[in-house]
């Protein structure tokens, strides 16, 4: 462990450690942060891939004390430096996306162009490289006894992980908090879009038992379709339903607990922040009227851990950037509650 004798946790974080400020080798750390600077897909606003390099620089203002695991700082987080190849490809990569989506919006058919077919052959190969290297890397954090969170970028990002996760675990669920489904197949012609994530992890990942979505908002008929015909390997929490049970006199706790109740024994928290009302970040990359508060989430990773299930890992996707700093200012706060969390389930 580190040499916490002339650490101040009471002191301004200091810029010369790492997030949130703490003294912390990767090695010295339970959890690890694998940032991900990557956006190709977004067919919205962008901005997501520079999420983690600003919500290192605002977790310098998250006090350490975390009322669900006090000590937890103790334990160690460590954030990964972006990769610079990552960085560079998807930049590359969002300008050919940038063209292909104007391409395919204004109602052109690929048959058209030989040059936007081979645009999309390159989103997809671009796609499939990005799995395997966040594999690659979830893999060997895993290896070495590493909690993981990874922050995107956007929700594209963490297949990989799902991948590395089910290696180690013959079985596991995801909580899906977000403003949509996240179930088209191949959207815009891109086998690996953002709007694809949870359609990607229930064909190609054999250990993901089911989803559990909580606070979607905004949806297809196919995605409908897709949920009625899942013979409940997906259940949707619609904030619509869960407003009007709400409003209706059901507690808050109440509706937790049924959500609880279809979650399996390990469970994967995948955290998009637009699952969460626009004004708290609005920058995100497709932000939807209604959503959650953060305290309804964390109110409800509570619950989880109270009825015995274990958060086996998390990723945070779709941290807007903002000239305000707001955006990633609550993205820092959600990510340093999550790898709390993450740490107080997998106490030995």
């Amino acid at each position: 462990m580190a040499d916490l004798s002339n650490f101040d946790p009471n002191s301004a974080g200091n810029p010369n450690n790492n997030i949130f400020g703490l003294p912390f080798s990767e090695e010295e750390s339970g959890v690890v942060i694998l940032p991900i600077p990557w956006e190709v897909s977004v067919s919205y606003k962008a901005g997501t891939s520079r999420a983690p390099e600003n919500i290192f620089k605002a977790s310098y203002q998250v006090d350490l004390i975390d009322n669900d695991f006090p000590d937890g700082w103790k334990k160690g987080i460590f954030m990964q430096e972006p990769d610079d190849e990552i960085s560079q490809k998807g930049d590359y990569l969002r300008k050919e996306a940038e063209l292909y989506i104007k391409f395919v919006t204004d109602g052109h058919d690929l048959c058209e162009s030989k040059f936007m077919t081979k645009v999309l052959n390159e989103l997809n190969e671009g796609g499939a490289f990005l799995n395997d290297w966040v594999y690659g890397k979830c893999k060997d954090l895993l290896e070495r006894g590493k909690l993981v969170g990874l922050l995107g970028g956007d929700h594209s990002t963490p297949l990989g992980y799902y991948k590395a996760l089910g290696e180690k675990y013959s079985s596991f669920g995801i909580l899906h908090i977000d403003a949509h489904c996240d179930l088209r197949e191949a959207y815009e012609g891109m086998t690996y879009s953002h709007a694809s994530i949870m359609y990607n992890a229930l064909n190609e990942v054999p250990a993901i038992s089911g989803i559990v979505q909580v606070g979607t908002r905004d949806y297809s008929l196919s995605e409908i379709d897709f949920i009625k015909d899942s013979n409940g390997r997906v259940v949707t929490f619609f904030d619509k339903d869960l407003k009007e049970r709400q409003y209706d006199g059901e507690t808050w706790k109440k509706i937790c607990e049924d959500i609880v109740d279809r979650l399996p024994e390990n469970v994967y928290l995948s955290f998009d922040i637009d699952g969460l009302d626009p004004k708290l970040c609005p920058n995100t990359g497709t932000p939807v009227q209604g959503g959650l508060e953060t305290e309804e989430v964390y109110y409800l990773l509570r619950t989880m851990l109270r009825k015995g299930k274990k958060l086996i890992g998390f990723d945070l996707v779709e941290v807007g950037v903002s000239t305000s700093e707001w955006d990633e200012n609550v993205g820092a706060r959600v990510l340093f509650k999550l790898c709390n969390l993450l740490m107080r389930s997998n106490e030995n």
